[in-house]
């Protein structure tokens, strides 16, 4: 079974991918595209041109989209200003979100809180908190995807966190960037550890890992991908 990358900036030829690249296009084949501002690149954030490509693709999701406290230790009122914008025009649209929280996933799951039900689906990308977050995640139809952490044996309250997280909200991804995919763990690489963690077949993990990629792409017109 192919796998979806829930997961990346680069495409590379995945039967499946959430491509996170801020308008990004052409779509490659498998993409299912999410437009946004990364923290990372406020000056990115162009909201006339963010609503015009939701309009036109309904296929398209919104994302990378979020707070982080990996450059700087105070979140900026800016950052807070588009992450809220871009929620309401996700909200909007009715459109699922990838979120991004580094060191401050608390503030974005409070953030997030108020548009659930608006906003159809949430995935936590590269989560990496502890499980106090979860119910509130879950709640909100929230979905965590786990990333190439786990494969490093010194990742112990990574792999912990892994093994709590409920099976329907389970995720697998690369944060592809640009480097050369034989550099990168692979998506069938992390399941195979999850499951050797989780203590399941890695077939019945697949299975479960697929059909939770579908349901948070389902409010997207996805013309026959799922």
């Amino acid at each position: 079974m192919a796998l979806t990358d829930a997961h990346c900036h680069k495409a590379c030829g995945e039967s499946r991918c959430f491509l996170c690249s801020p308008f990004a296009l052409p779509k490659p084949p498998g993409a299912i595209v999410f437009h946004g501002a990364h923290p990372w690149y406020l000056d990115e954030f162009d909201e006339r041109r963010l609503r015009s490509l939701l309009a036109e693709d309904h296929s398209a999701g919104v994302g990378e989209i979020g707070l982080d406290r990996l450059k700087e230790r105070a979140v900026s009122p800016r950052m807070r200003e588009v992450f809220a914008r871009q929620l309401e025009i996700a909200a909007e649209f009715a459109r699922p979100v990838v979120l991004h929280g580094a060191k401050c996933w608390g503030e974005v799951a409070k953030a997030c809180i108020p548009f659930a039900g608006a906003i159809p689906a949430f995935l936590f990308h590269g989560f990496s908190r502890s499980d106090g977050l979860l119910p509130d995640i879950e709640r909100m139809n929230g979905y965590i995807s786990i990333g190439p952490a786990l494969l490093n044996d010194h990742a112990v309250n990574y792999r912990k966190l892994a093994k709590k997280i409920p099976t329907h909200m389970l995720l697998v991804e690369t944060d592809r960037t640009g480097q050369s995919p034989e550099d990168l763990p692979s998506v069938d690489s992390i399941a195979a550890k999850l499951a050797e963690l989780r203590g399941v077949a890695f077939d019945g993990l697949s299975a479960v890992l697929e059909e939770n990629a579908s349901r948070f792409c389902a409010p997207l017109a996805l013309e026959g991908q799922i």
